[in-house]
């Protein structure tokens, strides 16, 4: 069965969805929220064209800002005037893929980038 893609939820629901399935996003000003923390601007553009991949994609465009060391992403459906299922899943998407640590899971051939080393810093994980 399709999802209704411009059924809205109420804050109280947003709320209580953010804390189960993204407890690292935020609702603030009718968006959900979501700062990410790089090492530099490599890592920055890296967050960014990451995040315009997921939502080029899926048809679905979030608003960006970024500096220097962080990129912060917010997601709302203009279309339906409030936060709907594509919002949620889109964030979930770029959760999965921008915190994607491989040197952390088990049985992997896939180190993930030098730890401690500056020079290949990516992301400051939460």
């Amino acid at each position: 069965m399709a999802l209704d893609p411009k059924k809205t939820f109420t804050d109280n629901e947003v709320e209580e969805r953010l804390a189960v399935d993204l407890p690292q996003w935020k609702l603030q000003d009718g968006w959900i929220r979501r700062t990410y923390r790089t090492s530099s601007w490599k890592g920055t553009l890296m967050v960014i064209n990451t995040v315009g991949h997921l939502a080029e994609a899926a048809w679905h465009h979030p608003d960006l800002t970024a500096s220097y060391a962080w990129v912060e992403v917010r997601l709302m459906s203009h279309d339906a005037k409030g936060i709907t299922e594509r919002d949620f899943q889109l964030a979930k998407k770029i959760e999965e893929v921008v915190g994607w640590q491989p040197g952390t899971e088990p049985e992997t051939a896939l180190e993930g980038t030098p730890r401690g080393d500056l020079r290949f810093s990516y992301i400051k994980y939460d």
